[in-house]
């Protein structure tokens, strides 16, 4: 089989295996750390805890952090602070034109960028860390679970902790980009998905079946669905829109000849060009009415009460239609900001290369952004349904709510763009190291050494 054939040639290249096996490595590092309970705090009183974070907004937060949020971990806080910054720093840089001029300063500039976003990371964990050891009681730890009680001591060797796990998580991301197979951050959040999922499915399963609820054939129907749902995932994430460009010839004389005779290539606008980042700044925004309606002032009256019901219910029809709308708003507004429009028809012309019919310079720029603005709309629109499609399938299928994370949103966007970037990092050390073992013909390397 191919695919036999290709693991054996990746495992074939050195420097390809030996990333492989530092990621592994970085990852089970990662994992291994989602286990270690807090000092301070009995683990075998955390039942409560996990079963309290199953389901609603702390769900989709255990999620992400792979189970370390309800295990009290020193990964509790997960690598969300890190995202969180590197957000914050991102939509700064719009305003700010320090930031914007380290944006156009190459390799420093961005080394300067990282080193804010880490020390900006610091203190959003600052802030999460106290509010995370706060909340545990309310979340169902007993009191005799605190070993060491609530005092001063354990909130101070807490929140060091905490903040030092977030710190040591990221840094692992890091080290996972630069001596790894790339994308550290996204891998260590795609594990901690993946983590969830088994004990996910199989609370599905034993609902299915030992209760009686639909049996093996549900099951079945479910899985196909949520095959297509990959499937409609994928080509999300890889549908591109090409625009021809024609180069023209440089001639002898060092000058442009413009005939059909220069080389053709395209610029392929993405459909969704701003991957998952509209769902988690949707996500963040959903947060707010529910802590509005919490407040002392709000959370005895209609308004208040109306407001904690409707979002913090994430399956819930007002939840979902406000969830849809922002998402389609922030897939616009993220797309401005990330697609340069200006500066990629700046980048043709001094390149010599011009759209057919289109004039270089403004024309080209308003017909990219013209372009991007057709393909935005079909692209947030179908984000937006692969965001809902969660709570969809559980309102006609009634599937477990933990299972039903894995039917679209921000888990499921995850896992492909993370894989299928993974897929081409493997792909692209395959054609440049170890090219000649992919072809049928051709000589092997080593031995024309």
């Amino acid at each position: 089989m191919k695919f036999i054939e290709t693991l054996k040639n990746v495992w074939k290249i050195t420097e390809l295996k030996d990333r492989i096996v530092l990621t592994l490595g970085m990852l089970l590092i990662y994992r291994f750390g989602a286990q270690v309970v807090l000092p301070g705090i009995d683990a075998s009183k955390l039942g409560v805890l996990g079963d309290n974070t199953d389901t609603g907004l702390l769900g989709l937060l255990n999620a992400f952090t792979g189970g370390a949020f309800a295990n009290a971990s020193v990964f509790a806080l997960g690598i969300m602070p890190y995202i969180s910054a590197s957000i914050v720093v991102q939509l700064m840089g719009i305003a700010i034109p320090y930031l914007q001029k380290l944006q156009k300063e190459g390799a420093s500039g961005q080394k300067k960028i990282t080193q804010i976003t880490r020390w900006l990371t610091i203190g959003i964990c600052l802030v999460q860390a106290p509010g995370y050891l706060v909340s545990l009681p309310s979340l169902g730890i007993p009191q005799e679970a605190f070993l060491l009680g609530q005092g001063g001591l354990f909130y101070f060797s807490s929140i060091v902790i905490l903040v030092t796990g977030c710190i040591f998580a990221m840094w692992l991301g890091e080290k996972i980009t630069d001596k790894g197979i790339g994308n550290g951050i996204s891998l260590l959040i795609m594990v901690g998905i993946i983590a969830t999922m088994p004990v996910s499915f199989v609370q599905e399963y034993v609902s299915r079946v030992t209760e009686s609820n639909g049996g093996l054939i549900m099951i079945l129907i479910e899985l196909v669905i949520w095959f297509v749902i990959i499937l409609a995932s994928v080509m999300l994430v890889m549908a591109v829109r090409k625009i021809a460009v024609q180069y023209a010839r440089r001639t002898a004389s060092g000058g442009y000849e413009k005939n059909v005779f220069g080389s053709r290539q395209y610029i392929p606008l993405k459909l969704n060009a701003s991957g998952v980042m509209p769902i988690i700044f949707a996500q963040a925004i959903m947060f707010v009415p529910g802590l509005i309606g919490g407040m002392d002032f709000m959370k005895d009256s209609s308004v208040g009460q109306w407001l904690q019901a409707s979002f913090s219910d994430i399956f819930g029809l007002t939840y979902n239609i406000v969830f849809a709308l922002l998402i389609i708003i922030f897939t616009y507004f993220y797309t401005a900001i990330t697609v340069p429009t200006n500066k990629m028809a700046d980048d043709l012309k001094r390149s010599g290369g011009f759209i057919p019919g289109i004039r270089p310079g403004s024309e080209t720029s308003e017909y990219l952004d013209k372009i991007m603005s057709q393909i935005t709309l079909p692209g947030s629109i179908f984000l937006a349904l692969i965001a809902v499609f969660p709570a969809i399938i559980v309102k006609l299928m009634n599937v477990q709510q933990g299972w039903a994370l894995f039917f679209g949103g921000t888990s499921l966007l995850i896992m492909v763009g993370v894989a299928i970037d993974t897929m081409q990092q493997v792909n692209s050390y395959l054609l440049n190291k170890h090219y000649d073992g992919l072809m049928k013909t051709g000589k092997n390397r080593k031995a024309a050494q």
